[in-house]
């Protein structure tokens, strides 16, 4: 196991007061701490550069933190060979935990009860989070001491994402005065009405009585003791308990590298428009909505489709698309690593995103950081995302209106084709102001500084 050999130290903090960070400093003394780089603790169970979804989350979100503070980064034994790759140095840059056995056992036992690949969801969270009980209980053990020594300004815990996870640490940060921020939180999305039939073949039985989670040994004790809340979507928000709302702060959860996704301006300059979906394929994802809203479309247009991704669908997709007959229309491109996808998407106008029960929407970010126009669904994550200047939203109530919504999207685009050109630049523009690492972290840090009292209170 890796550990912490010496940490820079620090004045003891003072365990009796509220949320100051030295009891008895001068102003003097106290302008020289605002200069000093905060250190905060960050865990993230789950991070990993060479992964996606919220590993990947994790990871960047916690490198974006760490190059505006000096800050610890503590993560699963898992990962600690993909961060030695990206040249973070042990003990200094990051630490491990190895609750393996736990986790491993409660992993196999979630994909008996899954009831297979890429399904069930809901149970695998549900089982990871009794998993993360024991993950806290090391880092407590390994690093409590230099907590209560106040040798870190504050833990926040990234990971996990989901809203129904608890943070056992809380409780005892909260007595040592030590300030725990919290998220971003996301998930947990209820499955829109008329899609119940999508449900039962994502095999998403647990969701029907997810709100048990509110009956977890710590889900309240985590939210009461934290010192701030970030949430990831508006959903998230109104999920939480009473009493939350003045320490919470919506910042949704994905964003874009725009090194590794640059924009290029798309244009609708002849007949044809090039969309792209990308996702597992499966039934929530609605590829096969995208197919047949393509069958559908009555027009000039030469519609073109590049599926990317894998997942059971795949060869009900492939079926469709030939007995539609269009074969000369759609290509599937399989898994596409990241590092890859920038280059795969250049030659595209659209990103076309029909899920029906998106959380985040981090496929979204990165078209949109490329000058992408995203179709979405006017539910969830990525409808949050975009406004009317960067992004064309679906209302739906069923199946049959998503697929008359998205064939309709294609129709406006061929009648103002000029839309594309500043929907493309709008959407690179919302991503720089708003959906970067970098912008992340800075709002993050601003949130330090009010939870330390260093700053005031940030609106976003």
């Amino acid at each position: 196991m890796e550990y912490v050999l010496q940490a820079e130290l620090t004045a003891p903090r003072d365990v009796q007061g509220d949320r100051s960070i030295f009891a008895g400093a001068s102003v003097a003394d106290v302008s020289g701490l605002d200069r000093r780089k905060l250190r905060p603790l960050l865990i993230v169970e789950a991070a990993n550069p060479e992964w996606t979804s919220v590993p990947l989350v994790g990871w960047n979100l916690a490198r974006a933190i760490m190059r505006k503070t000096d800050a610890l980064l503590v993560t699963q034994i898992r990962n600690r060979d993909a961060f030695l790759r990206a040249g973070l140095v042990p003990n200094r840059d990051f630490v491990v935990i190895d609750n393996e056995r736990t986790a491993r056992a409660l992993y196999r036992f979630g994909e008996v009860m899954r009831g297979g690949g890429n399904k069930g969801w809901t149970v695998v969270t549900a089982l990871s989070s009794f998993s993360y009980y024991s993950f806290e209980r090391e880092v407590w053990r390994l690093l409590g001491d230099q907590l209560v020594a106040g040798e870190f300004d504050l833990v926040h815990r990234i990971t996990p994402l989901s809203p129904t996870s608890q943070s056992p640490i809380a409780n005892r940060l909260k007595r040592y005065r030590i300030p725990f921020v919290l998220g971003p939180l996301n998930g947990g999305l209820p499955w829109p009405k008329g899609f119940y039939d999508v449900r039962g073949k994502e095999r998403e039985w647990l969701s029907i009585v997810r709100k048990l989670h509110f009956l977890m040994p710590f889900y309240h004790s985590t939210r009461a003791n934290a010192a701030a809340i970030i949430a990831g979507s508006h959903h998230t928000w109104s999920e939480l308990p009473k009493g939350c709302e003045e320490r919470t702060f919506i910042i949704p959860e994905n964003a874009a590298d725009l090194d590794r996704f640059p924009f290029r301006q798309r244009e609708l300059t002849g007949n044809r428009l090039g969309l792209v979906f990308i996702g597992r394929l499966v039934p929530y994802k609605g590829a096969d909505v995208l197919i047949e809203a393509v069958a559908r479309y009555q027009g000039p247009l030469e519609i073109e489709i590049l599926i990317i991704g894998e997942g059971p669908q795949r060869q009900e997709l492939e079926d469709a698309v030939r007995l539609k007959d269009l074969q000369d229309k759609v290509r599937f491109a399989g898994w596409v690593e990241q590092k890859d996808l920038a280059a795969v998407l250049s030659n595209y106008q659209v990103l076309a995103s029909p899920s029906i029960r998106e959380f985040g929407g981090g496929v979204v970010v990165e078209a949109m950081s490329m000058g992408l126009v995203p179709i979405v669904a006017n539910y969830g994550g990525p409808a949050e995302l975009i406004d009317e200047q960067s992004g064309i939203s679906v209302d739906f109530r069923s199946r049959e209106t998503l697929i008359a919504g998205f064939s309709q999207a294609f129709k406006d685009l061929e009648i103002h084709p000029k839309r594309v050109s500043s929907l493309s630049m709008g959407a690179a523009a919302r991503v720089q102001e708003r959906y970067t690492w970098d912008v992340k972290a800075d709002q993050i840090v601003q949130i330090y500084n009010w939870v330390l009292t260093r700053g005031t209170k940030p609106r976003f």
